[in-house]
């Protein structure tokens, strides 16, 4: 490209295409292809790819593109790559298109009549466009030589792309080097420019730019929350990130970025660089004690804090502390139905319990893995369960249409309803008692009670503004789960005063 970039479009259109019939027919071509070409039509040919084929693939079905496009963080960039491409692909009438690592378009947008076309050659949200599906094109390139590539007309190894133009450049993580995607600029061959491929690769540049400076805010919250723990830890310590870079070290000498296992659980595992070593889970990574013999202890106790509408936690108390995460909507979901069902759950099972679907196991397996990252040793799978040794406290709204709000979850919507029909059934069995207004002002004054303390404060029991329990009939506590809640003190109140008793009078 660089030879025809000064020729006019036809007459290049014109050379490239005596390149690509006399190479597949094993003459020599008038010019040799540009070597990034040149090694991937011989891949091609080593594969028996046939450059007549059609480039249409078998679409990914639509819980499985977005489970893909949830996994990968190239959607967190997306306003970088738009902001970056959209508007001029779209002038230039082209279309911007992200792929994942394997090549499977998650996104594309853009020019509506270059769409239309670009669904005529199957470049579309859910194709494969890796080599090995689809030839030689600027996407497949890409990703089997990590660099930026463009591919103008026949450079593509199927004929059917012939007309087409596109450069693509690989956005990789800051924080691994691990291949996230493709960005890729595509359209008809006429609006061919070779400043293309420099525009791409500048806007791919600058997403891993964003990339970078969120995983240092992370690093400075593992920082904040590292650091009252780092202060009770004696001896040596340190605080790394998930993929191993080092937040805070108390002890010893910091490191730039520990070496991790894929897999790292609590417990005591050997590291390279520091032997072995006792490692308990921090919410975003892991404390890390290098010389330690003793056994972990596992975590004490888990409180799921469900009594804000807009704010979710779970706190964890450890050997060396404790921590508070804030919840994601899912999270706090799937959190719930296990505090519930302290036997545990399948990824079959928790389907059902939020989605009411039990084939959504890929999204429930994605979902748990993340949860885990921050829970590990806290949380056991096969089932999906809290650990034997854990107290686990669910502290839940005052009233029970306020639990998880804005949920539609099926365990969540049955939780609501059970637990006000329990309420109900408490209150009517009061008012038939004919206990009279004293039994009626005991619980007044009890209520008020609660009231009082406020949303941060604890009673006797440890309920405060909302109700520490498990979520009612259906989803009660088992063993090890405190269940306390704002009626049931109340009642338990107007018992103890007896003010509800025909003795209390006598």
């Amino acid at each position: 490209m660089s030879r025809l970039s000064g020729a006019d479009a036809a007459h290049a259109a014109r050379v490239l295409h005596q390149v690509h019939a006399a190479t597949l027919a094993g003459r020599r071509p008038p010019v040799p292809p540009r070597p990034v070409i040149g090694a991937s039509w011989r891949r091609m040919m080593r594969l028996g790819l046939d450059p007549d084929r059609s480039t249409s693939s078998v679409l990914l079905r639509r819980d499985e593109l977005e489970h893909r496009r949830r996994s990968t963080v190239l959607g967190e960039v997306m306003g970088t790559l738009r902001g970056g491409l959209t508007a001029v692909a779209d002038a230039s009438l082209q279309i911007m298109v992200v792929t994942d690592c394997q090549g499977r378009v998650l996104w594309r947008e853009g020019n509506a009549g270059v769409l239309r076309q670009a669904g005529a050659i199957c470049l579309e949200e859910g194709a494969a466009w890796s080599e090995d599906s689809t030839g030689t094109n600027a996407i497949g390139t890409a990703l089997a030589a990590g660099r930026p590539v463009q591919v103008h007309s026949a450079e593509h190894f199927v004929h059917t792309l012939h007309n087409w133009t596109c450069a693509a450049a690989p956005v990789r993580d800051p924080r691994d080097g691990r291949l996230l995607g493709i960005v890729d600029v595509s359209g008809p061959a006429s609006g061919f420019h070779p400043a293309t491929l420099a525009l791409v690769r500048s806007v791919a540049r600058l997403a891993e730019a964003e990339l970078r400076e969120r995983h240092l805010r992370q690093v400075e919250r593992l920082r904040s929350t590292a650091a009252p723990i780092l202060c009770r830890v004696g001896g040596r310590a340190l605080a790394v990130d998930v993929h191993g870079w080092t937040a805070a070290a108390t002890g010893m000498a910091p490191v730039d970025r520990l070496p991790l296992p894929k897999s790292l659980r609590a417990g005591r595992v050997w590291l390279p660089s520091l032997g072995m070593c006792t490692v308990e889970p921090l919410p975003g990574g892991w404390l890390v004690r290098p010389g330690e013999c003793r056994p972990v202890e596992p975590a004490s106790r888990v409180v799921l804090d469900l009594s804000r509408a807009r704010r979710r936690t779970v706190s964890v108390s450890g050997p060396a502390g404790g921590w508070t995460r804030e919840l994601s909507p899912r999270h706090a979901e799937l959190l719930y139905v296990l505090a519930a069902h302290p036997q545990g759950r399948t990824a079959a099972e928790l389907a059902c319990d939020v989605f009411g679907d039990p084939a959504r196991t890929v999204t429930v397996r994605a979902e748990m893995s993340r949860v885990r990252r921050y829970l590990s040793g806290v949380l056991a799978h096969r089932p999906y369960r809290f650990g034997d040794e854990v107290e686990v406290r669910v502290v839940h709204p005052a009233h029970p249409a306020d639990l998880l709000p804005l949920s539609s979850a099926p365990a969540v919507l049955e939780a609501r309803a059970a637990t006000g029909r329990e309420s109900g059934s408490a209150s009517g069995a009061t008012s038939a008692s004919g206990s009279g207004s004293a039994s009626a002002s005991a619980s007044a004054s009890a209520s008020a009670s609660a009231s009082e303390a406020g949303p941060g404060s604890a009673s006797a029991s440890g309920a405060g503004s909302g109700r520490e329990s498990g979520p009612g009939p259906g989803y009660g506590p088992g063993p090890g789960y405190t269940s306390t809640s704002t009626s049931e003190s109340a009642s338990a109140s107007a018992s103890r005063f007896g003010s509800a008793s025909p003795a209390a009078s006598d």
